[in-house]
């Protein structure tokens, strides 16, 4: 004699669903998302590059970085209390004398390093005005090192050089369309053979 074991159908709903799962059911479940995970989301684009981006000046307003669409610019990390802060008189003169051939300093203020930079907008202005004559465009005061409060812009040329800072006044420089092309530590001088040679072959 056989005897056939039946189960209702709301018994076998379970282990369908465990067997669809386990062979890779294409399908999302309602508890699946298919929005992008945060760390995706926060990715940079890879198709963006400086000069598509929308930054915040030193004294809050918004700059249009397409501005400098054309231009070779050299993004540094600047700081007010730091061994390297005399570099900013270099940065000023490299600026004055190329700024009529398409080229620009950029810096921006960061306190990563040594809290280095610990003072307000108005603080860093006076101080790079009166200090060392900057009339190069300083930017807010943002974050270089990875985390959730990294800047979009590091974030950018992390992905495009693999480098990041490892102190103040390290420097990207930016070619005409708006990509890095490459990254000096803070210890190359703004005067320096090596980097005033790449400045002169990206203005070509």
């Amino acid at each position: 004699m056989t005897t056939v074991l039946t189960a209702s159908p709301a018994l076998l709903a379970p282990i369908f669903a465990a067997v669809l799962c386990a062979c890779g059911n294409p399908q999302p479940t309602p508890t699946e998302t298919t929005k992008p995970t945060a760390a995706a989301a926060a990715a940079p684009d890879a198709a963006m590059n400086l000069y598509s981006m929308k930054l915040h000046a030193l004294d809050g307003s918004t700059v249009d970085m397409s501005q400098f669409h054309g231009k070779v610019t050299l993004v540094v990390n600047v700081a007010s209390y730091c061994g390297y802060t005399p570099q900013y008189t270099g940065l000023q003169a490299l600026h004055t004398e190329l700024k009529g051939r398409g080229f620009a300093v950029l810096g921006f203020p960061c306190n990563d390093f040594g809290a280095q930079e610990p003072g307000t907008a108005a603080e860093i202005q006076s101080f790079c005005t009166t200090q060392h004559g900057v009339d190069f465009p300083l930017f807010a005061k943002l974050q270089t090192k990875e985390g959730k409060d990294q800047s979009p812009l590091y974030a950018q040329l992390q992905q495009t050089t693999g480098k990041l800072p490892g102190w103040n006044f390290c420097k990207y420089l930016v070619g005409k369309d708006g990509k890095a092309l490459q990254f000096f530590a803070a210890g190359v001088a703004p005067d320096s053979k090596e980097l005033r040679a790449a400045i002169e072959s990206a203005l070509e």
